[in-house]
């Protein structure tokens, strides 16, 4: 499998991200593209300007007890209240957020500050995910005009790791998981509760390449990697709470 990053000059809002990606990516039919949230996002106007932002009182407190400006944790307590989610907890730097936007039908999303993040976009300002990530991966991967697959993703982090990896947040073209439930292992063995999360594991490949800093390599393909294409656009799933691993470790 190749995975191939695609450097562009820096993406302002409304400029044409296919147009873009063609010229400066070698795209081929059969190719999985994986683009970042925050590009996207800020193509599509999404920035939030935190001079216009007056913060409440609760996001001061999180100020306080996480650090950064109290328009910023305002902003993040904005989009938690936009995506039917609630604040779980906070440490340094962050808050820990559960989200379940609309169209997201299995499960929910943990993100750090609700997506947002003061990285990558103009002094002052906060980027996060697209309003409709289905319809930007939808938009993108016909604008592309090739048969291929499209990922938006996104840094995450992982319980008791540090350091970033990347998810899937939605997918454009395949399925995001693997179901290998019933499967034979290397001894016959029924498989009891193995699904491959094989969006979120290209993401994080992609992520590789694209780096989190200054690279300006807002995509990656990835190539010869013999997954089929689907019909298949929306969220990528989450996971129902009495089912999930590290439930108890959030109160």
């Amino acid at each position: 499998m190749q995975v191939i990053p695609i450097k562009t000059p820096t993406l302002c809002q409304g400029d044409d991200l296919a147009e873009i990606l063609t010229q400066c990516g070698n795209i081929q039919p059969g190719d999985i593209l994986v683009v970042s949230s925050k590009a996207v996002a800020t193509i599509e106007g999404a920035a939030i300007d935190l001079a216009t932002i007056v913060p409440t009182t609760e996001a001061r407190a999180w100020a306080k007890r996480c650090g950064g400006p109290p328009a910023f944790r305002q902003a993040i307590l904005s989009e938690v209240q936009r995506m039917h989610g609630v604040v779980l907890s906070g440490c340094p730097l962050a808050m820990l957020t559960e989200l379940k936007p609309d169209g997201l039908t299995d499960g929910t999303i943990l993100a750090v500050n609700a997506g947002l993040d003061r990285s990558n976009v103009a002094d002052g300002y906060a980027i996060g995910w697209p309003r409709d990530p289905i319809s930007s991966v939808r938009k993108l991967k016909e604008e592309l005009k090739k048969e291929l697959a499209v990922i938006l993703s996104d840094s995450c982090c992982r319980p008791r790791r540090i350091g970033v990896v990347a998810m899937a947040i939605a997918v454009a073209g395949i399925d995001p998981i693997k179901n290998q439930i019933g499967s034979p292992d290397l001894f016959g063995h029924p498989l009891q509760m193995t699904q491959e999360a094989i969006a979120d594991q290209l993401a994080t490949a992609a992520n590789i390449v694209m780096g989190n800093a200054g690279q300006s390599i807002p995509a990656a393909i990835i190539r010869d990697h013999h997954i089929p294409f689907t019909t298949f656009a929306g969220w990528v799933p989450g996971i129902v709470r009495d089912k999930d691993l590290f439930c108890g470790m959030v109160h």
